[in-house]
């Protein structure tokens, strides 16, 4: 993420309040803890995946019984291609592997144009101040689904899916939300202002795949725009609190029952435009309250592909 001073803030605000400097993960009294592992094939069997991770070691891990894995659709992790770029969720002790995706990405974004090559759609994204343009292509064979749940499709709206690279394009697979039905700077008013009263918040959280590879932290929508220089910074439908960047929250999956202590390291700006929700396990308050980096994500329980969960957060 753009604000390498989120860690520096953080120590310096436990300095002034005689705290101690919390360090970011999940907490370790609610069952077994997950981990998450990132990295490169190196080699993969029915039993056995070798990864090369990001720091340069290699991880051997043991493939269960019962794991699944998923690039651009559900197959079994034998099949997954030596090279792949992989997000693993691994339990016992971190050393059995139960989920694995594959070459994964997240298309966040505000429609600006769209085009075609062939059968297939391309389609031009901003995808806010801090991440900018990105073209994406929706294949033909996709096309039907997202459509399904994005039914304004053209420009000034909002778009979100999940998705596979290949070849150094991102190829849109799975919507990740129903799309909002207004315009993205139409977003509804918040129906309650928490206004620092309330000790939890719930709502929606999802992921993102634009923070640094194995980062524990949060972006949220509520930041000052002088902390952020952000313009569009401070929208929500949720009527959030304003918070610092290195502020520390406690986030709960409450589907999962896992809580996780994060910073925030980011500016959510887009995430606070989505007045969605998320049907993972009911149906969660409506609006965006964090996005959460993939580690974070799925060490909190979370699946990438279905790419939200019902959240509650509360400071750290």
């Amino acid at each position: 993420m753009p604000y390498h001073s989120a860690d520096r803030r953080r120590v310096l605000a436990a300095a002034a309040l005689g705290r101690t400097v919390q360090e970011p993960g999940p907490l370790p009294f609610e069952g077994e803890l997950l981990r998450s592992i990132s990295g490169t094939i190196l080699d993969v069997s029915p039993h056995l995946i070798v990864i090369d991770t990001p720091d340069g070691n290699e991880e051997r891990l043991v493939i269960a019984p019962w794991a699944t894995a998923w690039r651009g659709e559900s197959l079994s992790p034998a099949d997954l291609p030596v090279g792949s770029n992989v997000i693993v969720k691994a339990l016992q002790a971190g050393r059995v592997v139960g989920r694995i995706w594959a070459d994964i990405t997240r298309i966040t974004g505000v429609i600006q144009s769209i085009g075609s090559e062939g059968r297939d759609r391309t389609v031009e994204l901003y995808c806010g101040p801090h991440r900018g343009r990105r073209t994406i292509v929706i294949p033909y064979r996709s096309s039907g689904r997202l459509r399904v749940r994005h039914p304004q499709f053209e420009p000034g709206y909002l778009f979100d899916a999940i998705g596979v690279r290949e070849g150094g394009v991102a190829q849109a697979r799975l919507p990740a939300t129903s799309q909002p039905p207004y315009r993205w700077t139409a977003v509804p008013a918040p129906s309650h202002n928490y206004g620092g009263v309330q000790s939890r918040i719930s709502g929606t959280a999802t992921w993102s795949d634009t923070f640094d590879c194995d980062e524990q932290g949060v972006a949220y929508p509520m930041l000052e725009r002088s902390d952020t220089a952000c313009d569009d910074a401070g929208v929500s439908c949720t009527g959030l609190p304003y918070l610092a960047l290195g502020s520390m929250l406690n986030v709960r999956n409450v589907c999962a029952g896992r809580t996780s202590l994060l910073p925030i390291v980011g500016c959510g700006c887009l995430a606070g435009r989505f007045c969605d929700r998320c049907l993972e396990c009911g149906t969660s308050p409506r609006g965006r309250i964090l996005e959460l980096s993939p580690h974070s994500f799925v060490e909190l329980g979370g699946d990438l592909t279905t790419g939200c969960f019902n959240a509650r957060l509360g400071m750290g």
